[in-house]
C-alpha cells in the first residue's frame, strides 16, 4: 500500500529543496533563519514546525543534496559499459556537468564548512565520502574480475586518488575563477585510467 504523502510532507520538502542552495552557498553559520524564511515564504514558526532546529534543517538539506549528486553518479555508471569507461565518465561528469545544487560541490563545500564545528554534518560528509569511495572501488573491482583492469591495481588508491583530485581542482578552479585546473586534471586522470586499464 502506497504512502499517503501530506501536505505537511509537501511543505517539509519544499523547504528542505529551498534551503539546499542557501546552505551550500553560504555555510551553515552564514545562514541564518530569516535567509530561510525569505526562501520559502514561511515564518519562523512555519519553519519551526517541521524542523527542530537549523542544524536539522542543515542536515536534511545535505542529506537531499548528497543523495541528488549519489543519484546523478549512479545513473552515469548504469549507462556506461565498461569498467575503465565508468571511471572516465564519472570524471568527465565531475569536471563538465555542473552541481544539480547551485554553490558547486556540496561534499566538498558541507566538508569545509563542517570541520570541528558541526559534528552532525561533518559526520554526513564522511559518510557521503565513504558512498562515494565504495562506487568507485566496486567498478574498478569489477574491472579487475573481469579482466579489464590490470589485477595488481589498488581499487582503493585509485579512488583517493580521483576523489582528492578532481576535489582539490574543484577548490582551485573556484579560487582562480577558470575551469584550467579542472581540464588538467581530467587530462591527468584519464592518464591514471590508461595505466590500469589492462592490455587488450
Amino acid at each position: 500500500m502506497a504512502e499517503t504523502v501530506t501536505k505537511g510532507d509537501q511543505t517539509r520538502q519544499r523547504i528542505i529543496e529551498q534551503s539546499a542552495p542557501l546552505f551550500n552557498q553560504r555555510g551553515f553559520a552564514g545562514c541564518s533563519m530569516q535567509d530561510i524564511m525569505q526562501a520559502t515564504g514561511l515564518e519562523k514558526g512555519g519553519l519551526y514546525r517541521h524542523f527542530t532546529s537549523k542544524e536539522e534543517l542543515a542536515a536534511e538539506a545535505f542529506r537531499y543534496a548528497s543523495a541528488r549528486s549519489i543519484a546523478r553518479r549512479m545513473a552515469i555508471v548504469e549507462q556506461t559499459e565498461g569498467s575503465v569507461a565508468k571511471l572516465r565518465a564519472l570524471v568527465h561528469a565531475f569536471v563538465h556537468v555542473p552541481s544539480q545544487i547551485p554553490g558547486g560541490c556540496v561534499l566538498m563545500n558541507t566538508a569545509i564548512d563542517a570541520d570541528d564545528t558541526n559534528p552532525t554534518l561533518r559526520q554526513l560528509a564522511y559518510d557521503s565520502i565513504q558512498r562515494w569511495k565504495s562506487l568507485l572501488i566496486r567498478v574498478v573491482e569489477e574491472g579487475i574480475e573481469t579482466g579489464e583492469v590490470r589485477p595488481e591495481t589498488e581499487p582503493r588508491r585509485i579512488a583517493n586518488t580521483l576523489i582528492a583530485t578532481l576535489e582539490g581542482a574543484l577548490m582551485i578552479s573556484r579560487l582562480e575563477g577558470d575551469r584550467k585546473a579542472l581540464e588538467d586534471v581530467e587530462v591527468v586522470l584519464n592518464g591514471v585510467l590508461d595505466g590500469i586499464a589492462a592490455p587488450i
